[in-house]
């Protein structure tokens, strides 16, 4: 088992990550690409889209919690690290992005998505893997 704080030592580089929610066709996971800024997790997707769409509730400070996964595996030497983080979904406003300069993050999907969503960490748990 991992510390929260070395789990967030451990996906503090960005990369590529998995969201997992309750999507509008049932259970969903996506690649995003991510990065870390001031402890939540930030990735961008399209505005109107299919996720934009599956993580707002429709009403003004509640949103959805959804999970978010990392994982780096080293096959030749059997072993690596997984960490889970759940928390709330957080449609970053025009106003809140112009406050954070060094969040600019490549969507995984490339092309026009310009929606950034931050995950406020709630729950962190995480795991060395060793195959031997």
């Amino acid at each position: 088992m991992l510390e929260p704080e070395e789990c967030l030592r451990l996906v503090a580089p960005g990369g590529v990550g998995r969201v997992a929610f309750n999507g509008s066709h049932g259970p969903t996971v996506l690649p995003v690409n991510y990065k870390l800024h001031d402890g939540a997790i930030v990735f961008r997707t399209a505005y109107g889209g299919p996720m934009d769409q599956d993580l707002r509730t429709g009403q003004e400070g509640v949103e959805i919690k959804i999970g978010f996964e990392v994982d780096r595996m080293d096959e030749i030497q059997h072993e690596g690290w997984s960490v889970l983080i759940q928390g709330a979904a957080h449609h970053v406003s025009a106003d809140e992005l112009a406050k954070v300069p060094d969040s600019d993050v490549t969507p995984w999907a490339g092309g026009d998505r310009q929606l950034y969503i931050r995950i406020i960490p709630h729950q962190i748990t995480g795991r060395r893997i060793h195959g031997r």
